[in-house]
C-alpha cells in the first residue's frame, strides 16, 4: 500500500478524536471517508497533514516514515492539502497563488500551465484577486494550489461543500484524472452522489475510528448498512 496510517490517535486540548485509525491507499486509488459530523474525520486529514499533532500509531508514504513530521516535511514527502473551506488568500490573484505555492516543489507534471488547460476557469481569471471569485471558482483554486505542490497523496476535506451540482461535477472530473495519472486520493466527503462516482472504496468512521470499509459498489448494494452507519439512504 502506498499511504499506511497504522493505530493512529490525535485530538485537542479538549481531549483525544482519534482512537486508534488504520487506513490504507493504494495508488490511483481514491477512498471516500465517510461520517456523521464530529466523528473525527477532518481531525484525521489535518493528523495526516501534521497539522495536528499525533499522540500515538504511524504514518508512512510509499514507505517513508512520516509520523511526528511537520507540515511543511509532509507536503515535501508528496501529500497536499485541499482544506474544508477553502482557505484562499483574498488579496492575492489567481496568479499569484499558484507561484507562490509552486515555488517550493519545483517543476511537476501539473504546471500552472497544465492546471490553466485543466481548469480553463482559472486561465480566465488568473490576474483576478481570489476573494472576487465565485464559491466555485475559489475551490477550483483551492484545488490547483494543491496539485501545483505535484502531490502523489491529495487529502480533499468536504470539497463539494455549498457547490452548484454542475460544479461538484468538474470537481469529480478532476478527481478522476488524478487517479488515472496514479495519484491517491483521500475524499472527505458528505455529498454521496459525488463520493460514490468516483471514489473505489468506502470507509466509514465513527466516534474517531474506522467502522467499515468495502468497495463502492458492495456499499451501494447495501442501503441497510449505508443507513445504519451514515443515517441516510442511499
Amino acid at each position: 500500500m502506498f499511504l499506511e496510517v497504522s493505530g493512529l490517535r490525535s485530538g485537542y486540548r479538549q481531549g483525544t478524536v482519534l482512537h486508534g485509525v488504520d487506513l490504507e491507499i493504494d495508488r490511483k486509488r481514491t477512498l471516500a471517508l465517510l461520517g456523521r459530523n464530529g466523528v473525527g474525520k477532518s481531525t484525521l486529514v489535518m493528523t495526516i497533514m501534521g497539522l495536528v499533532r499525533s499522540t500515538g500509531g504511524t504514518l508512512a508514504l510509499g514507505g517513508v516514515e512520516l509520523t511526528g513530521k511537520r507540515p511543511h516535511e509532509i507536503a515535501r514527502a508528496g501529500v497536499a492539502l485541499v482544506p474544508q473551506g477553502r482557505r484562499i488568500w483574498p488579496t492575492l490573484t489567481v496568479h499569484e497563488h499558484l507561484e507562490i505555492s509552486a515555488r517550493a516543489s519545483g517543476r511537476g507534471r501539473w504546471t500552472r500551465e497544465a492546471l490553466y488547460e485543466l481548469l480553463p476557469v482559472l486561465a480566465e481569471r488568473r490576474r483576478q484577486h481570489a476573494g472576487l471569485l465565485s464559491g466555485g471558482e475559489q475551490q477550483m483554486l483551492a484545488i490547483a494550489r494543491a496539485l501545483v505542490t505535484d502531490p502523489s497523496l491529495v487529502l480533499m476535506d468536504e470539497p463539494s461543500e455549498g457547490l452548484a451540482p454542475l460544479i461538484v461535477d468538474q470537481i469529480g472530473a478532476v478527481i478522476r484524472q488524478l487517479a488515472t495519472g496514479g495519484v491517491a486520493v483521500l475524499l472527505v466527503e458528505q455529498d454521496l452522489h459525488l463520493a460514490f462516482s468516483v471514489a473505489d472504496e468506502i470507509a466509514v468512521m465513527a466516534k474517531g475510528t474506522i467502522v467499515h470499509r468495502s468497495d463502492t459498489d458492495a456499499f451501494r448494494r447495501d442501503p441497510a448498512a449505508a443507513g445504519r452507519l451514515l443515517g441516510v439512504e442511499t
